[in-house]
């Protein structure tokens, strides 16, 4: 079963109902820019309120390190998603399992990604578009992914209820990730959306 992670959880509200759909991780992005930035007191509160069996996530971009300390002093997360420019040794040092975001562009070596961030848990598949690291609700071309690669793949990048199930065919990733295709409006998501986003991806049998 491919898994599901549902990113840019801003309040209890949506989490919850996030799980409640059948969410495996949710995505808590600690990157001042985006839409869907959140704080570090807001996000532990959440954490302390979910349900066992879900998977935390947190995003950060080139951020300094002063601050992902902060962040993981205070806030349990399971798992680091770095999607700035970040080395292998960089992703490394915090001693946690992270995955890597990798911007899908024309001439992108995954296989040579994959080989680089050999100390990941994965690596995670966005569309490139020039100045923005990552929620450009964009697709890029599934076909440019290559089979047998050296670690489990995360597909992300414009995906929603309605192209989920063919992203899951085409690609077969072990996780989707999903952000903008699920929302009512940036950082707060719709209910209906993200069950009919978990349904599609659940559709397509291994």
């Amino acid at each position: 079963m491919t898994r599901v992670k549902i990113c840019g959880i801003t309040n209890l509200e949506d989490a919850l109902a996030a799980c409640g759909a059948g969410a495996d991780a949710l995505g808590f992005v600690f990157y001042e820019p985006s839409p869907r930035n959140i704080d570090i007191q807001t996000a532990k509160s959440i954490l302390e309120q979910l349900p066992p069996f879900v998977s935390t996530v947190g995003l950060f971009v080139n951020a300094d390190p002063g601050f992902l300390r902060s962040v993981l002093e205070a806030v349990p997360l399971d798992l680091l998603q770095f999607h700035g420019d970040e080395s292998e040794a960089e992703c490394s040092a915090w001693g946690r399992p992270y995955i890597k975001a990798i911007r899908m562009k024309a001439g992108t070596d995954l296989a040579a990604q994959c080989q680089t961030y050999h100390s990941s848990r994965g690596i995670l598949l966005d569309t490139f578009v020039a100045g923005q690291p990552g929620g450009t609700g964009q697709t890029f071309n599934w076909q440019a992914v290559p089979k047998g690669l050296s670690k489990p793949i995360v597909l992300a990048g414009g995906l929603d209820p309605s192209n989920a199930a063919d992203a899951v065919r085409q690609v077969r990733p072990w996780a989707v990730d999903v952000s903008g295709g699920v929302e009512a409006a940036k950082g707060k998501k719709d209910n209906a959306l993200m069950q009919a986003f978990i349904t599609g991806v659940h559709s397509v049998s291994k």
